[in-house]
């Protein structure tokens, strides 16, 4: 009993070190990763057109200067200054507020679709990783094994119970071992690299990889797959498209009628032969109104068409996200469900398999049974080892990406 809950504690210390680990790499690649860098400018970027929609028009100031004076009963005008400012009609530039604001929005859904997919390529890295960590080690412990054989078959062919042959055999197994085991190191500096450009850092630096990844928590397909329509990014960001697209279609709507301009006329009247008591002062004000009246009414009728078709092919893109995700999630389900029948088989089949090569080993080393029997069990222990990591590493790897889907 104590052994057993020194085995959990440890499994538990293991697990917690891992997800430790993990989630300090997510947020270094969250910190340095160019390509969600570029997506959060692309947002903020977006969010600097909103303050400029919702302004109104520059005002206008004219300058005008009589070459001739004008007489007036004040007096000559000789120059005047105007200003005017348009108004457009009410409720036009919050809709156009609303519009970029919603877009924007849209904008940052499709950062956080980026991040999750950068955390999803972080754990999937990761995972391999783990599982070619684990191959060599692995590996490595065939090989000795193999050795201990190789030493085991010259005894007997020494004493004449055994051919040659069979030390030719673990020969051979051990160079084919040897070459694999080659095959996982280059895989694993490959693997190494890329992590370190996922994270952007140094393509030296040292990852810290765990010995034993913790089980995750049985899934529930529906209640995944509803998560995923619920919390997906792209879905979110159809969604405040869709919702840019009202606001701009009310903003055309407004767009065609009515908009008004206010402004102030000054005039500068010098001395003339008038007589009155007000005559010559330098300045008139005359404030004035004005309305523009659009009556080309079929541009303003194609603005508002042009966003319904908008909105209705977004509502369509929409849906076919929706369909491709439901077939992706089915997939990647068929990789989990997999994923967990491969882990129970194989690791029922290392412990038999190893179970039968004690048995094996000990009859050799006392009867001249056929060598051959034995490699062929020591083959099958390694492929079930390495299946029983490979089956782990892939399923936390579809879970990672149900996540992704999730937005997580």
């Amino acid at each position: 009993m104590k052994t057993t809950l020194k085995i959990l504690t440890l499994f538990i210390c293991t697990s917690a070190f891992a997800q430790e680990h993990l989630t300090n790499y997510l947020e270094t690649a969250a910190q340095n990763n160019p390509a969600l860098k570029a997506q959060f400018n692309e947002y903020m970027a977006a969010l600097e057109r909103v303050p400029q929609v919702g302004a109104l028009p520059d005002p206008t100031v004219a300058f005008g200067y009589f070459v001739q004076p004008i007489e007036t009963r004040l007096g000559p005008q000789q120059a005047k200054i105007s200003a005017s400012q348009m108004f457009p009609w009410f409720g036009t530039l919050s809709a156009r507020e609303n519009s970029v604001e919603a877009l924007a929005k849209a904008k940052y859904e499709l950062f956080e679709e980026t991040k999750s997919k950068l955390f999803y390529d972080v754990k999937a890295t990761y995972y391999n990783l783990f599982f070619t960590e684990k191959a060599i080690g692995i590996t490595l412990e065939n090989n000795e094994i193999l050795s201990s054989f190789k030493n085991l078959a010259n005894i007997k062919v020494e004493s004449g119970l055994a051919s040659a042959v069979d030390a030719y055999r673990v020969e051979m197994e051990i160079n084919d071992l040897e070459n694999h085991l080659a095959l996982l190191r280059d895989n694993s500096t490959v693997l190494r690299v890329k992590f370190n450009n996922l994270l952007n850092v140094d393509d030296a630096t040292v990852i810290q990889i765990t010995t034993e990844l913790s089980e995750s928590i049985l899934l529930s397909k529906q209640t995944e797959l509803d998560s995923i329509m619920a919390n997906n990014n792209a879905l979110s960001s159809f969604d405040y498209q869709l919702e840019g697209l009202e606001y701009r279609k009310k903003s055309a709507t407004k767009e065609g009628l009515p908009q008004f301009s206010v402004g102030l006329e000054y005039a500068f009247i010098g001395e003339g032969i008038s007589t009155t008591s007000n005559a010559g002062q330098d300045a008139f004000v005359f404030p004035t109104v004005g309305i523009s009246i659009p009556l080309y009414r079929s541009k303003y009728k194609a603005k508002v068409q042009e966003v319904i078709y908008l909105q209705e092919a977004k509502s369509f893109e929409k849906s076919d996200k929706q369909n491709t995700l439901t077939v992706l999630f089915e997939s990647i389900w068929k990789d989990y469900q997999d994923a967990n029948r491969r882990f129970s088989l194989y690791q029922e089949q290392t412990e038999l398999a190893q179970k039968s090569l004690s048995i094996l080993e000990s009859n050799y080393a006392t009867n001249n049974i056929d060598f051959v029997e034995i490699l062929r069990m020591e083959r099958k222990l390694l492929k079930y080892e390495l299946e029983m990591h490979k089956a782990v590493a892939d399923r936390e790897a579809a879970v990672a990406f149900i996540e992704y889907m999730q937005g997580k």
